[in-house]
């Protein structure tokens, strides 16, 4: 039984999140869900299949957890589900593989992705800051990913991306 829901993965499952660049909806969704889905229930680390599941939230973050009690995900099988989503990537309008970037909700509630930098420039306009809502893809335990992957600014590692508060 390699691919399970993921709510039944236990709270220390490895996890990695891959964040698209733009939000990835309707078909092309169903398409990239239905090939992980594929993919991950063939998974196997030097032989062994692999207890693993996905989560999809807000049509950009895929969370990939590995319930590793039984068998742990390999460097190998790692770099694999890597190619898998660089292959679907392109077909799909987005990029899911490359770092550095930063995703918050707007005033609007609309998810915002752009670099570091260009985050800490927001922050230092005032047009985000400690309360604004982030997503923390750094997460690598499906605890994690359930009890804080969306949390404010102030709260996360994004905090060191905003002006320094004088102490009174």
């Amino acid at each position: 039984m390699p691919r399970v829901d993921f709510h039944a993965l236990p709270d220390h499952a490895r996890l990695w999140v891959f964040a698209a660049s733009d939000p990835v909806t309707g078909e092309p969704a169903a398409r990239l869900l239905s090939a992980v889905d594929e993919w991950l229930a063939q998974w196997k680390a030097h032989g062994d299949p692999l207890t693993c599941g996905r989560d999809w939230r807000d049509d950009r973050f895929l969370a990939i957890g590995v319930d590793q009690s039984a068998a742990g995900a390999s460097g190998c099988s790692v770099d694999a589900l890597f190619h898998v989503l660089q292959h679907l990537q392109s077909s799909l309008g987005t990029t899911f593989l490359g770092g550095a970037r930063v995703f918050w909700r707007d005033g609007a509630g609309a998810i915002v992705t752009a670099s570091r930098d260009a985050f800490a420039a927001q922050a230092a306009a005032g047009a985000v800051g400690a309360t604004t809502p982030v997503f923390d893809t750094s997460v690598t335990t499906a605890a994690a990913w359930r009890a804080g992957f969306e949390r404010p600014a102030g709260d996360s590692w994004h905090r060191d991306l905003l002006p320094a508060v004088p102490r009174a």
